[in-house]
């Protein structure tokens, strides 16, 4: 696995995880932002995806999450968020799923990849959409489904996942990510 470290510095961090369409170069405006408040960032290229090998299972994407966040956690991190957007969300909330208690502080979930099980998983969780975009009902559902604590918020439009960056939206979504990041309670 390739990846980018923004601010290499701090006790939190956050692991970014690409969609489909994307690869790790595809966050650097974002990362900067976050790495501007404060965060570490690394925001990976998936196995067959920029420049990392497609490995012996291309499927397992999950594990390319878990260590980035096991790097960051050996690198003297002690709060690691992950954020997925689509194929990277579906990562992402496995990721979660798998990781040992403590390892993933906060999850977020942008226009996630269909869950297989999002009642399992732990910590707090904020899914972020927009309100028309193709896989609504799937996301909704994901998160009606998602256990406490839990948060939702839908934007205006139809772009989905990173496509949000390059919308109007950008802003509310970047300001719903920070205010979650940047929480220290247990509800987002």
């Amino acid at each position: 696995m390739v990846a980018d470290l923004y601010a290499a510095h701090g006790s939190d961090a956050v692991v970014l995880a690409h969609g489909a369409a994307f690869d790790k170069a595809s966050w650097a405006p974002f990362a900067t932002w976050l790495a501007s408040r404060g965060h570490q960032v690394l925001a990976i290229d998936f196995r067959g995806y920029g420049r990392s090998t497609a490995g012996t299972d291309s499927r397992a994407l999950f594990e390319d999450v878990l260590a980035a966040v096991r790097y960051l956690g050996r690198s003297g991190v002690t709060r690691v968020a992950v954020l997925g957007a689509s194929m990277g969300g579906g990562a992402a909330a496995e990721a979660a799923v798998r990781a040992a208690p403590g390892e993933i502080d906060r999850l977020i979930l942008l226009s996630p990849v269909a869950i297989a099980n999002p009642q399992d998983l732990r910590g707090p969780t904020l899914f972020i959409a927009s309100q028309d975009e193709p896989v609504i009902a799937q996301v909704t559902e994901q998160y009606r489904r998602a256990s406490e604590p839990k948060h939702l918020v839908l934007l205006t439009g139809t772009a989905h996942g990173q496509h949000i960056l390059a919308t109007e939206q950008a802003e509310r979504l970047r300001t719903a990510v920070a205010e979650f990041l940047e929480a220290r309670e247990d509800t987002p």
